[in-house]
């Protein structure tokens, strides 16, 4: 029998599917306004149907609840702790096995952005690809002859000189990428002055960002924070399921 989805918010990744003879409930939440935690002792899933029939699919649709549940409220937290500075939340393409769209969602109902869905939503030269081209500037070059014109290229930076040389490449995002927190301040007057007003690139803070230390990333001025943790290695919540009496 066909998994019926009681739908409360437009796209969710949550499609029909056959659990035999078992009917599920599922309620989503829109995106809120405002990040909040995720809620407390309460029901996000019903099923009816022969008991041994319910008792099958368990570990699929915890599975499911765990990875949706956990990023939505990892990522309400870490757009709690950046809120004032204008920085936006982001995910990264390292999602788990099959449930890269449930993940993707999650992490909008909790109030961040998704990064890239897959390799052609945009491309990134990362620092293997920059080294094998003798520099950013050889990588862009031979990158751009390739591109269309309505994909847009980020390119990833290790230090100041190399935020420089993907400024006057004409980079339209630019990844920090584990810089310290002055490294990116830095960076941040560099490109305004530079590049500034409407032509300046969005910044990207990215690597090994923690709850310690996402709130002073976000006050050196850039625009995301790109945060791999929200969907490869968020802590599950404590779902179970339970007969109703």
């Amino acid at each position: 029998m066909s998994i019926k989805i009681r739908r409360r918010c437009p796209r969710s990744p949550v499609k029909a599917g056959s659990f035999g003879r078992v009917t599920v409930s599922a309620l989503c939440v829109r995106p809120p306004s405002k990040a909040t935690a995720f809620w407390a002792a309460s029901s996000s899933l019903s099923a009816s149907g022969p008991l041994r029939a319910i008792n099958r699919p368990p570990g699929f649709t915890k599975g499911r609840q765990y990875s949706a549940s956990t990023g939505r409220e990892a990522t309400a937290r870490a757009v709690a702790l950046t809120e004032g500075t204008g920085a936006s939340i982001a995910d990264t393409r390292k999602t788990l096995p099959g449930l890269r769209a449930m993940q993707k969602y999650a992490v909008v109902t909790g109030g961040g952005r998704n990064h890239r869905y897959n390799l052609s939503d945009g491309a990134m030269l990362k620092d293997n690809h920059i080294d094998a081209a003798g520099g950013i500037p050889q990588a862009v070059a031979l990158i751009r002859q390739k591109l269309g014109h309505m994909v847009k290229l980020e390119v990833e930076t290790r230090n100041l000189d190399e935020v420089e040389q993907a400024l006057e490449a004409g980079a339209d995002v630019i990844m920090l990428d584990n810089m310290d927190c002055a490294a990116m301040a830095a960076a941040v007057r560099l490109c305004a002055e530079k590049r500034p007003g409407a032509g300046r690139p969005l910044l990207e803070a990215s690597g090994g960002i923690t709850a310690e230390t996402l709130r002073a990333v976000a006050e050196t001025g850039v625009d995301i924070v790109s945060i791999g943790a929200l969907t490869h290695s968020v802590t599950a919540l404590d779902i179970s399921m339970k007969i109703a009496k």
